[in-house]
């Protein structure tokens, strides 16, 4: 058989195995449950708990530094736990059964929200980032099982794949948030669990498609994977150490940030003067430029970063100088990963406040049928597209995984009834409100619309280095706040609302796109292509590190809005996210002759 699997996954569709758009489906109605759940969940916390002309449905009234804090460990999480999830799958369940229970744990996860008290939203969340863990890291394992006897063709079965986690983002922030910003908050968390519960049934249905794929691992081939090839550069006692001390670090600064800010649970010292009485004798001999001092919980961060870097270190120099370089290079790319995420993450917190108080959704006239038209031909043609392929599948899995099929359309009628209604809601209406959640959906139609121009100039002789597209990257990205910048030179200092064009923030997604584009299809592969395959998943964890990094300062940082508004104004705030990322790309494109000196040959 050419493709992973039993016989019945060799019928394809699209050219591709039926058990790849099992996995579409799968991760489609993850990722439909996820943003769904992510695209209300500062709206929800910050808006006021009071009923009013302009408040539908109340919230809990927090800050927006406090629903930073929440949001940022909450998405910091999201990168760190697969790590460990994808070794419990590896060692002990396989990857099906590590799917199937992280699934139901998010299902959990999204029904505790529902309820809305604040036990159940950290009860909630914390489900979230559990079944994350289990769920992230081994859905992308069992696609490339199914190709392993075809690896050319797994380019084309990841960009299928990552049409599914597109089309679920798109569909989960345009109805979860429409359900909850018409109906009840209630309507929305509780929308996402019921497509997430869907999602898990049809993918266990399917399960005499995959066969061997994903099962258990076998005791005997986990003993043969460990003996095969010399065991270089062992983890000593003092790298374990080194590594226990640093999680456990920066798992307690993670959960500290939220705790102490919201229910003032301290879970590292307030007094911690490491650094501070050395930047006090700095100044007083007059070496230092000035005064100041740091909180306890980001001394303890930093020293467990300054650790994290000396494991590092000490793990990169036992190698030989080519793969020690080539790790170095990786290094260097992943500290600016942290700049990208920090800035692109502000879509889930600062920007969702801007677009809620300070854009103009309400349309009017030809503005109205304008909005009402396009907002038709973005929910309908790719829900035919979609149920075409589903059918499609249906046709050729018919006999082997009917009641999967059948889930899948009970999950595609639930799609066509709420967004039909959701169309005949708005028509029926004479103005156009836009939903606060209608301007997230703008990431993933334009990565749709965009992606295979950007495929096709990285496989043309135009391809630029991996330098160049993080400098692209980056500096897109601080352009689309550039356009934030300058459409809030007529918000005043200190404003609660404002009505600014809605083309400010669509043209800001457009940039943010743009950037992402460049830049996110480079890491993992990146990982994959310098790294030595013994330290490969250690490296994929400092990755994935690094990416929580951002998440968590874009979650600190986003929350800052109300602050930096009151003191100066909303295009400072904005100016900030402009100036660091385009800083950040210019230094990356000056290093380029750097870097590709240290990755020795390799794109």
């Amino acid at each position: 058989m050419l493709y992973g699997g039993t016989e019945a996954n060799q019928k394809l569709v699209l050219g591709h195995p039926s058990g790849l758009f099992v996995l579409f489906f799968t991760e489609m109605w993850e990722r439909f449950s996820f943003y769904g759940m992510r695209v209300l969940l500062v709206n929800f916390l910050t808006m006021a708990v009071v009923q009013s002309a302009d408040v539908k449905f109340p919230g809990w009234g927090w800050s927006s530094e406090n629903a930073g804090a929440l949001f940022g460990t909450y998405a910091g999480l999201l990168y760190l736990t697969p790590i460990l999830g994808g070794i419990i799958a590896d060692k002990l369940t396989g990857y099906r059964w590590a799917v199937v229970i992280g699934a139901f744990v998010m299902t959990l996860g999204h029904v505790s929200m529902a309820f809305e008290t604040e036990t159940s939203l950290y009860v909630g969340l914390a489900l979230l980032v559990i079944g994350t863990g289990f769920f992230k890291p081994n859905m992308t394992s069992i696609v490339s099982e199914i190709y392993a006897r075809v690896p050319e063709k797994k380019d084309g079965a990841y960009t299928i794949f990552y049409m599914g986690v597109n089309a679920g983002a798109f569909f989960g922030m345009m109805l979860c948030g429409y359900l909850a910003e018409n109906l009840g908050w209630a309507y929305g968390f509780g929308l996402a669990g019921i497509f997430m519960l869907l999602g898990t049934l049809q993918f266990w249905l399917a399960k005499p498609l995959f066969g061997e794929i994903g099962e258990v691992p076998k005791k005997d081939s986990i003993q043969k994977v460990d003996q095969e090839g010399p065991k270089k550069n062992h983890f000593t006692v003092i790298d374990k150490i080194l590594i226990g001390v640093t999680s456990v670090v920066g798992l307690l600064y993670l959960l500290n940030d939220p705790s102490s800010k919201i229910g003032g649970v301290h879970l590292l010292p307030e007094k911690f003067d490491v650094f501070n009485n050395a930047f006090l004798w700095l100044y007083n001999i007059g070496v230092g430029f000035f005064d100041f001092t740091l909180s306890g919980p980001v001394q303890i961060i930093i020293i467990g970063l300054l650790l994290f870097l000396f494991l590092i270190i000490t793990r990169i120099i036992r190698y030989e100088k080519i793969v020690r370089d080539r790790m170095i290079s990786l290094i260097i790319f992943a500290f600016f990963t942290v700049f990208f995420w920090m800035a692109f993450e502000q879509g889930a917190t600062s920007l969702v406040i801007f677009a809620r108080d300070f854009t103009n959704r309400s349309l009017v006239g030809a503005a109205a049928i304008t909005f009402k038209v396009v907002n038709t031909i973005l929910t309908i043609v790719p829900l035919f597209i979609l149920t075409w392929v589903l059918i499609k599948l249906s046709k050729q899995t018919k006999s082997v995984i009917q009641n999967s099929n059948i889930v899948l359309g009970i999950s595609f009628l639930g799609l066509w009834i709420i967004g039909g209604w959701m169309l005949w809601r708005d028509f029926s209406a004479e103005t156009a409100e836009v939903t606060v959640s209608w301007f997230s959906i703008l990431n993933s139609f334009f990565i749709i619309a965009f992606a295979s121009y950007f495929s096709k100039w990285w496989e043309s002789k135009y391809n630029p280095s991996s330098a160049f597209k993080y400098a692209f990257g980056l500096i897109l990205l601080g352009v689309g706040f550039g356009f934030l910048a300058f459409g809030s030179l007529s918000i005043p200092q200190g404003a609660k609302s404002a009505s600014i064009s809605m083309f400010w923030l669509i043209m800001a997604y457009l940039f943010h796109t743009l950037g992402e584009l460049c830049l996110s299809p480079v890491g993992l592969s990146q990982v994959s292509k310098l790294v030595p395959a013994r330290m490969i998943g250690f490296m994929f964890g400092m990755w994935y590190l690094a990416i929580a990094i951002g998440n968590k300062l874009a979650g600190s940082l986003g929350g800052m809005i109300e602050e930096v508004t009151s003191k100066y104004d909303m295009t400072t705030f904005f100016l900030i996210f402009t100036f660091i990322p385009i800083g950040a790309g210019l230094i990356i494109g000056l290093l380029n002759p750097l870097l590709k000196k240290l990755m020795h040959g390799i794109r």
